[in-house]
């Protein structure tokens, strides 16, 4: 009883769509997906400054 199945998501989504409308719907997926999008670039974004980091020391180790 105090588990939510799959039939009761889909009746908070059809009550959801229902007071909120289509549009309200495709705004949040949007900005969801641009948002996991955003993160999945912070997240890389770190692991590449380190692999530039890497690169430029082995390249002054060269010069020395």
């Amino acid at each position: 009883m105090g588990e939510f199945s799959p039939l009761h998501w889909l009746l908070v989504i059809a009550i959801a769509l229902l007071l909120f409308g289509t549009s309200k719907f495709t705004a949040v997926g949007k900005g969801i997906g641009e948002g996991i999008r955003n993160f999945k670039a912070a997240m890389k974004q770190p692991a590449e400054e380190k692999a530039e980091e890497k690169e430029e020391k082995k390249a002054e180790e060269k010069k020395s």
